[in-house]
C-alpha cells in the first residue's frame, strides 16, 4: 500500500492512499482511534473558533474532533448533523445534498430538536475532519440556516486539492487527489 505524509502543524500522518469508485485516489484521513492526533488537532483548531457560540460537526468522523474543540473552548455542547434519523429525533429537522466525494449519492442531515434549539440564534463553527469538493459542506451550511443561526467559522484539519484554494474555510494542513 501506498501512503501519502502529512504534516498537520507539527504532527506527522502516514494517510493510507486508497481508490474511489470514480477513478481517482485520495489519502485517506482517520481521526477515528487516534486520540494523540485528535487532541493535537482539537487544540489547533480551537483558537482559530473560539469567537462562535457553538460548534456543529457531521457524523460520523468530525465527532471526536468536535468534542475535543468543545471542551478546549469550555462548551458543554456542541451539535451534531446526523446521517440517519435517530429515535429521539422526531421533532428535528432534516435537510438532503448533494453528495460528497466519498459517498458519490444523495445524502440526508438530521438534526436533532436539542441542537436546533442550540444552533438558533448563534454565531456557528462548522469543525470536521477534511474539506475536499465541498459537498457536504454545503449541505451543512443550508443545515445551520434552516436551523436559524449564522455560520461564522469552517475550521478543517485538511483541506483536499481545490478545496485549499478556498477563502471561506480555514484548515491546518493539505492533501493532493492522486491520479494514475
Amino acid at each position: 500500500m501506498k501512503y501519502h505524509t502529512v504534516d498537520i502543524c507539527g504532527f506527522q500522518a502516514e494517510l493510507p492512499i486508497l481508490p474511489l469508485p470514480s477513478g481517482i485516489s485520495i489519502a485517506f484521513f482517520n481521526l477515528h482511534g487516534d486520540s494523540a492526533m485528535t487532541e493535537h488537532c482539537a487544540k489547533k483548531i480551537a483558537p482559530l473558533v473560539a469567537d462562535c457560540d457553538v460548534i456543529l460537526t457531521a457524523e460520523s468522523k468530525g465527532l471526536q474532533l468536535a468534542h475535543c474543540v468543545a471542551r478546549e473552548l469550555n462548551m458543554r455542547y456542541y451539535a451534531v448533523a446526523r446521517k440517519s434519523k435517530k429515535l429521539y429525533m422526531q421533532d428535528g429537522i432534516e435537510l438532503t445534498y448533494d453528495s460528497s466525494i466519498t459517498t458519490g449519492k444523495e445524502q440526508t442531515f438530521y438534526l436533532s430538536k436539542h441542537d436546533t434549539d442550540l444552533i438558533k440564534g448563534k454565531k456557528v463553527a462548522i469543525v470536521d475532519d477534511v474539506v475536499s469538493t465541498g459537498a457536504s459542506l454545503k449541505g451543512l451550511e443550508l443545515l445551520v440556516e434552516k436551523a436559524g443561526g449564522k455560520v461564522h467559522k469552517k475550521a478543517f484539519v485538511l483541506a483536499e486539492d481545490e478545496a485549499a484554494n478556498r477563502t471561506d474555510v480555514i484548515y491546518l494542513a493539505s492533501i493532493p487527489i492522486f491520479t494514475d
